[in-house]
């Protein structure tokens, strides 16, 4: 069974005309007129600001810079990794490892980034183009 609360709310979206009530501290709605300047400002900030788009957050193009720092990061992360399970290998043996795993992570990250931003321009091609 729904609260007084979510009755309440679901009475007031349930209305045809959207009233500008002012709820007491005893759940009793009092109406007020509705404000006429906010209206129009809400109708010229709805005209000035771009639509939101769906995707999020840009996607940048794809740079060694960014995979540098990336593999700046990750680089540590999987020496320590390979040092724990590394078992009874030698130090010169993780080492390498480690050095084969981050040269091998360099080319898959700057590809990786290439295909996430190929998807993503043809995306925004395809959302402009049918737009």
């Amino acid at each position: 069974m729904p609260s007084r609360k979510q009755r309440r709310r679901r009475e007031k979206l349930a209305r045809h005309e959207y009233e500008y009530v002012v709820e007491t501290e005893d759940g009793e709605e009092i109406p007020i007129e509705k404000p006429i300047e906010s209206e129009k400002t809400n109708k010229a900030a709805a005209k000035s600001s771009p639509r939101p788009t769906r995707g999020g957050r840009e996607v940048p193009k794809p740079s060694m810079a960014r995979v540098f720092k990336r593999t700046a990061i990750f680089a540590p992360i999987i020496l320590v990794v390979v040092f724990w399970t590394g078992g009874d290998s030698t130090t010169t043996a993780k080492i390498f490892t480690g050095v084969t795993l981050v040269a091998f992570f360099i080319p898959f990250s700057y590809i990786v980034d290439s295909v996430v931003y190929r998807m993503y321009s043809k995306r925004q091609q395809r959302s402009s183009g049918s737009g």
